[in-house]
């Protein structure tokens, strides 16, 4: 598939950039409106304060003229006192509404309303005071008055006498009365009768009269020169009162002006928000629109390749699939003729031969253990890439797997001066949990290195705690060629070597190191290198550290528990006539009495009248297998069977252990067993102690070199050699005949017969260990086995079992 970039996230992020872009922008607008707002209402308000302010300005101005026009008519002096505090009350105000006006225009307009409030006041004090003169007029008037009225009574005079209220006069007028009243009172005579003559009086009133009538007429020439300034003052009053209420009228309309421009600016203020939010929200749709339609076709497009991408992981799968089907194939398709060329360079090599064809056995030998290990690396690698890889969690000892694995790597370089030195920490003297088998593994392939990459010198290993003992490392240092520095990540990859003159002079995959890392990361641990180039390498091993705290089973007890003086009857069936032998001779070794039966039918016969103790069955059997054989014993009504305990001998791997025990089995022993299994089962079975659990499905992949092993053998009969080479010679017979009834199967195209047969033989085979033939016959025991593949494999087993059959006649012989 066309490899295509998404932009489909890309395109999401900038949708929500945009949006979150305008949001922002829009935000910022409506802010800085929202300001603008805020401050125009605060105008606004400030300047209806100020119109209220005038407005009361106003009052009092009416209310300082309506005291004004009373002080001018009344001339009293509390109506004038009233009026001066009014006015100082209306500067007052004038003063605070000239701090929060706010042009220079307003203050000068201000300032002349305050001036001419003062202008106002000294225009009333004039007025008043031409008022006090008109009043000294009227005075002047009644004492002619009182004058005419005294021509007929002559007393002595005072001033009361011409007003009741002398002191209320101008001192002139008082001035002058005063020295009139004096004259009076120096021309009338003393005498009792207080009396003067006629014309003695007359002449006075009569000089009286003329004297007050030229104090009068002076008054009314004054009177009309003070008419005249009162009405100039009162036109002045009314100007000054006209100009004050225009002055407030002008600051008054001003404010009105001001606070309308606001108004008018808060409505455009509120429209624009309006603008931008309408416009904010069209362009959000529009963004909205915009990249709903992108991200939907880029969906849509994701879509289709989605669906391409997953035909292409499908044929992915397939083709990973195909390659691990490939490298078994190969490598099953390699093994066989490896086993058959191992086998006849051991023969070869047992045999007479002279050093050059001593030469070229042994060249063949380190080929195929090359090849060998070739394709037990490539059998590794491809079920770490399958994720198939099964790792265990059994105690074990780590000071003797390491000097196992150490010394039998020594013993093959020992050609080479390389001091092998060991030191492990004291702390790990002591089981713990993991998979040995593991280990072993990656010691083997690290150590091997080592010894194959360093010429004389030294091969430290060491093994410490670290992290408060969760975690143990394992060191291994030589003092080989070392690895150049960039090079040192390359040697972790598949199918790479530190430089191509390495592959050429050590030989070599590339994949050892590759493996060791990926299954030290599948157990938890790292696998860390340093090296210095020429001078060696260091390869740190650190995995998790987990003690073993269950009872420690001493070797020694386990042997001992082999020995059994109570004597047991055994009914043993297996359809393998010589894991039948095998199995009945083990226990016969033991003392124990034993029924043995390759027919199931024939051992429920035997078992209704014949007393036992256990029964020891295979699974897999023709005409009745062990699980129908268990059922119908139950069944059976027989007074001999009182659920003794029944052990499944078995080589399948495709059942769960719960099967066995829900069906009533004791306990299973997988095929191949050794002698030593067998007996310790049975024992524990005895004592009632807890039987170990058995992992059925365990397969583990190992390739043994040898073409065979009869240790297991030679263990289940003693060492007895006759037994060996009878046991041999029966092995040898029926396996020919099981061949040529596997040939029979083939050509009548019954696989569930073919299936049958090698689920037969296959036992045997595994018991004495022939890995390559055990593996064809798990491929023909296999439900899934394609009979079209059948011929070649036959050809494969015959070819194998011939080069096995010539080795165990040597054997024999």
């Amino acid at each position: 598939m066309e490899s295509k970039k998404s932009y489909m996230p890309i395109k999401v992020l900038f949708s929500y950039i945009a949006l979150l872009g305008l949001v922002a922008t829009v935000g910022w607008f409506l802010y800085s409106e929202n300001v603008v707002y805020n401050k125009l209402e605060s105008k606004i308000a400030f300047e209806k304060t100020k119109i209220l302010k005038v407005s009361k300005l106003f009052s009092n101005v009416y209310k300082t003229e309506s005291l004004a026009r009373k002080t001018i008519q009344t001339n009293s002096e509390a109506d004038f006192k009233s009026y001066l505090i009014e006015t100082d009350s209306l500067k007052s105000r004038i003063d605070t509404l000239k701090q929060i006006v706010t042009t220079q225009y307003q203050k000068t307009l201000l300032d002349s309303v305050t001036y001419l409030l003062s202008e106002k006041t000294k225009n009333i004090k004039q007025l008043k005071t031409i008022k006090n003169k008109a009043d000294d007029e009227v005075s002047v008037n009644t004492a002619i008055d009182e004058i005419t009225k005294m021509e007929f009574k002559l007393r002595k005079l005072e001033l009361q006498d011409f007003n009741k209220n002398p002191n209320q006069l101008g001192s002139y007028q008082r001035s002058v009365l005063q020295k009139y009243v004096d004259y009076l009172n120096q021309n009338i005579p003393d005498d009792s009768t207080n009396t003067l003559s006629k014309q003695a009086s007359d002449s006075i009133l009569a000089n009286s009269k003329k004297l007050l009538s030229n104090v009068k007429l002076k008054a009314e020439k004054k009177k009309e020169s003070l008419n005249f300034e009162e009405n100039k003052l009162l036109k002045n009053e009314i100007a000054i009162s006209e100009q004050l209420r225009k002055v407030l009228r002008i600051i008054e309309r001003e404010i009105i002006i001001n606070s309308i421009k606001n108004n008018s600016l808060k409505e455009k203020s509120l429209k624009k928000v309006n603008d931008i939010v309408t416009a904010s929200a069209i362009i959000g749709l529009v963004l909205t629109l915009f990249f709903s339609i992108l991200i939907v076709s880029d969906y849509s497009k994701s879509q289709v390749y989605k669906k391409k991408l997953e035909i292409a992981n499908f044929k992915t799968k397939n083709l990973l699939k195909s390659r691990e089907q490939l490298i078994s194939t190969v490598s099953h398709d390699l093994k066989t003729p490896l086993s058959t060329i191992v086998g006849y360079s051991e023969l070869l090599g047992n045999s007479d031969v002279n050093s050059k064809q001593s030469y070229f056995i042994k060249n063949i030998k380190n080929s195929s253990e090359y090849i060998t290990q070739l394709v037990q690396d490539l059998l590794d690698f491809s079920q770490i890439e399958a994720g198939k890889i099964t790792i265990e969690k059994v105690p074990f000892l780590l000071p003797e797997i390491i000097d196992g694995v150490a010394k039998s790597i020594q013993t093959v370089y020992k050609q080479k001066k390389i001091d092998l030195i060991i030191n492990v920490d004291e702390k790990l003297n002591t089981r713990i949990v993991g998979d040995p088998f593991r280990l072993k593994q990656i010691l083997s392939n690290i150590i091997g290195n080592a010894y194959k990459f360093t010429e004389e010198g030294f091969i430290k290993i060491s093994a410490y705690t670290i992290e408060n003992d969760d975690f143990f490392v394992v060191s291994i240092q030589d003092s080989g060629i070392g690895i150049e520095k960039g090079n040192q990540k390359l040697v972790f990859e598949e199918f790479a070597q530190a430089n191509e003159g390495i592959e050429k002079k050590y030989g070599g995959t590339g994949l050892g190191l590759s493996i060791c890392q990926k299954i030290i990361s599948i157990l938890g641990g790292s696998l860390n290198l340093e090296s210095t180039f020429g001078k060696g390498s260091t390869f740190q091993i650190q995995l998790p550290l987990l003690f073993d705290n269950s009872p420690n089973l001493v070797v020694e007890e386990k042997e001992s528990i082999i020995l059994n003086t109570l004597k047991q009857t055994f009914i043993v069936l297996d359809d393998d006539i010589n894991l039948l032998n095998l199995t009945s001779g083990v226990l016969r070794q033991e003392k124990h009495e034993v029924f043995s039966f390759n027919s199931a039918g024939k051992a429920l016969k035997v078992i209704e009248n014949t007393p036992f103790d256990f029964i020891i069955t295979d699974i897999q059997m023709p005409e009745m297998d062990g699980f129908m054989f268990l059922e119908k014993l139950k069944n059976s009504g027989y007074s001999t069977f009182k659920n003794q305990p029944v052990i499944a001998l078995t080589g399948r791997t495709d059942l769960d252990a719960a099967i066995y025990t829900k069906a009533g089995f004791t306990t299973v022993i997988q095929k191949p067993y050794s002698p030593k299994v067998l007996l310790e089962t049975i024992h524990l079975i005895l004592e009632n102690d807890t039987l170990p659990n058995i992992d059925i499905n365990k397969d583990e992949e190992t390739i043994n070199s040898t073409l065979y092993s009869l240790d297991t053998l030679k263990e289940f009969l003693g060492n007895d050699n006759n037994e060996l080479k009878e046991i041999l010679k029966s092995f040898i017979e029926n396996s020919s005949e099981n061949l040529n009834s596997l040939e029979n199967a083939f050509k009548a195209k019954n696989t569930a017969e073919i299936n049958s047969i090698a689920h037969r033989m296959a036992p045997m085979f595994k018991q004495i260990q022939t890995q390559e033939i055990s593996e064809i016959l798990k491929i023909l025991e296999s439900t899934n086995l394609d009979i079209s593949e059948v011929d070649s494999i036959l050809n494969t087993l015959k070819s194998k079992t011939n080069v096995l059959f010539d080795a165990l006649q040597q054997e024999i012989a």
